[in-house]
């Protein structure tokens, strides 16, 4: 009996103490204040005291989490009982930067000096990137596929931002490097501001929340305006968008990002009722019958020169056969010349813009096209 009893209060002490630990646990998580998004799906932020907790939700496996980060300003303690995750200490101050798109963003943010180090550098059509390469302020740290790992050491980065992909099987040998990895899985979001809002998690991690969430806002703002012109317009084009690439036509899926921004625009997209985020190949047969009597055609390129109707026949004759061929109502962008890949994906607002020009040529005061232009014979 005496110990039957003994051992029951054993087993009731061990119980408080658990449920003791729980309790300060839960607490701690309960004090979180969690900051509200209006756009943004694959990812969440919470305030703690002492630090943030950023959540990024697996694009491929929304049931999953992709990445858990921990920020915590570098003038304060660690906290303690941590949640589990990667701990970044904030503001980054000299990060390794994978694209051009966010190379451009730090720029808007104010914190260009902040890049320590990028990857694939011929790709970045920034000049104050490639400047600073010149001058040794930032280092070139060669194929993002295959990064100079000597440099990127020698370097001491306080990050790394890069992109990741479906089934990557991970990031090499920068993973045993104890570097922070930031995984910029923005280009997943399937709204176009979805996508801008993550401007306000880059604006955390540079110290600069401040400013991300006034250039958001602005962002946002200009947006929701665009997209009321729109609304207001009397005419409404059909349109079809990209070119074959090999055997395949790969078209923006109805629910992708610019799918999605045709719609804003109050343009008839061809594919709208597909279902797909990304781009669904498909074989130029099939987008002639589908899209092949569209009113407005819109191609990027990538050329020393501008295309013009000659040069689109002359990479396939089948071209010549849709309606904004023949009517010449082909705009094309010029990649090469314009910073439509390092602009768009924080400003979709100057996209949007040009697509409402385009698609409403009755809407005269926006200020002109940024991006595209009609095609020259």
């Amino acid at each position: 009996m005496k110990r039957g009893c003994f051992f029951i209060s054993i087993f009731a002490v061990l119980l408080l103490f658990s449920c003791g630990g729980r309790s300060k646990t839960a607490s701690a998580l309960a004090n979180g204040d969690t900051i509200p998004l209006r756009y943004a799906e694959n990812f969440t932020l919470v305030s703690y005291p002492g630090y943030t907790l950023v959540t990024l939700r697996n694009p491929w496996d929304t049931l999953h989490t992709l990445h858990t980060y921990i920020l915590v300003p570098k003038d304060r303690e660690l906290p303690a009982h941590l949640p589990a995750g990667t701990v970044v200490r904030t503001p980054l101050s000299k990060s390794v930067i994978y694209s051009s798109v966010h190379c451009g963003l730090m720029d808007n943010l104010g914190v260009f000096g902040s890049i320590g180090g990028v990857c694939d550098l011929k790709y970045i059509k920034l000049p104050a990137v490639h400047e600073a390469c010149r001058r040794g302020a930032i280092a070139d740290c060669g194929d993002g596929m295959n990064p100079d790992m000597e440099r990127i050491i020698d370097l001491h980065p306080d990050a790394i931002l890069l992109s990741p992909f479906e089934n990557s099987g991970g990031y090499g040998r920068i993973e045993k490097l104890n570097i922070p990895i930031i995984e910029c899985a923005d280009y997943m979001e399937t709204s176009a501001l979805g996508r801008a809002e993550w401007m306000r998690f880059y604006g955390l991690l540079f110290g600069v929340a401040p400013q991300a969430d006034s250039l958001f806002a602005e962002v946002d703002s200009c947006y929701q305006r665009l997209k009321m012109r729109a609304q207001l317009s009397s005419t409404s084009f059909s349109v079809v968008s990209e070119q074959k690439s090999g055997s395949a036509w790969y078209v923006p899926g109805g629910r992708s990002t610019i799918g999605r921004l045709f719609q804003d625009a109050c343009g008839r997209y061809a594919f709208a009722d597909d279902t797909h985020s990304g781009s669904v190949p498909l074989a130029f047969e099939t987008v002639f019958d589908k899209a092949g009597d569209a009113d407005v055609w819109l191609v990027k390129y990538n050329r020393d020169r501008d295309m013009s109707y000659a040069d689109l026949e002359a990479d396939y004759i089948g071209y010549t056969g849709f309606k904004a061929f023949k009517t010449r109502n082909v705009y094309g962008c010029n990649t090469l010349k314009v910073p439509f890949y390092e602009e768009t994906p924080f400003r979709p607002d100057y996209l949007l813009s040009d697509l409402i020009q385009i698609l409403h040529p009755e809407i005269g005061d926006l200020g002109g096209l940024r991006y595209f232009c009609r095609l020259k014979e």
